[in-house]
């Protein structure tokens, strides 16, 4: 059994392991999170899901000599106007590290990880992206948190117009099934978007569907998404540290 409740912007989540009853304080800009999380010059940030601008892929080229590796340039006169070399910009939802910076321009490593676990390999000059900087300490947290570290892709089944939204169903990957819940928090291709329903627990064909308000339409990549196209997808972080926290209260006794 467990709950949680919401008070002063701090959500607190209770929970039982091994009888005992034990809480989990969840602050975003006051929490166990490490601070490393928040914008700096080191390669890590955190994200809200609010995305700034769509920009534009310049180049892509192989990096490293492995072909294992990336360098991405990409157009995004907003999010580059105050960069600096080593902090993040989210594109498409994954945290880069920006290594260079022009004229309305960032250039940036993709490693093969991002390349694996994400769309970014498939990128081509002219590709339209979604950007956003890191937040900073004391920022509003217009979405939710977003790490920037994608857990994996989603094919857009099917996307039905409305009068005052679309709704945008996804094939949910097994794996991050238990991580998705009605009414939770969800980011598609660095977009911080509110699941609107989902498919229950064993379904043959998992799903989820977000709805998306004119201003989503326009102010991201999604408006223009086609059925077939894949999207980056990033769970709650939130379960995940519930979903750890109590796998290691319940294996180790001492806990």
């Amino acid at each position: 059994m467990g709950g949680s409740t919401c008070r002063d912007g701090v959500l607190t989540v209770a929970f039982r392991t091994r009888g005992n009853r034990r809480r989990l304080a969840v602050d975003p800009f006051h929490t166990p999170f490490p601070r490393s999380l928040y914008r700096r010059r080191d390669g890590k940030g955190v994200f809200t899901g609010i995305v700034e601008e769509v920009g534009e892929v310049v180049s892509v080229e192989p990096a490293g000599g492995t072909g294992q590796a990336l360098l991405l340039t990409v157009r995004g006169p907003l999010v580059s106007s105050d960069v600096a070399h080593g902090e993040s910009i989210a594109v498409n939802g994954v945290c880069l590290t920006v290594v260079d910076s022009g004229e309305g321009t960032f250039t940036a490593d993709v490693m093969k990880e991002s390349m694996d676990r994400s769309t970014l390999g498939s990128l081509a000059p002219g590709s339209p992206v979604n950007l956003e900087r890191a937040a900073r300490v004391g920022g509003r947290l217009g979405g939710h948190i977003v790490q920037g570290h994608v857990d994996g892709t989603a094919c857009l089944l099917s996307r039905e117009p409305g009068d005052n939204w679309d709704v945008l169903r996804f094939g949910l990957p097994a794996d991050l099934s238990p991580y998705v819940v009605e009414k939770g928090s969800i980011t598609v291709d660095g977009t911080s978007l509110t699941v609107s329903a989902v498919s229950e627990p064993g379904a043959e064909e998992e799903f989820f569907e977000v709805s998306l308000i004119p201003e989503t339409l326009r102010a991201t990549t999604l408006g223009a998404l086609a059925t077939g196209a894949t999207s980056n997808i990033e769970v709650d972080v939130i379960a995940k540290y519930v979903e750890r926290i109590t796998a290691v209260s319940s294996a180790d006794p001492r806990v």
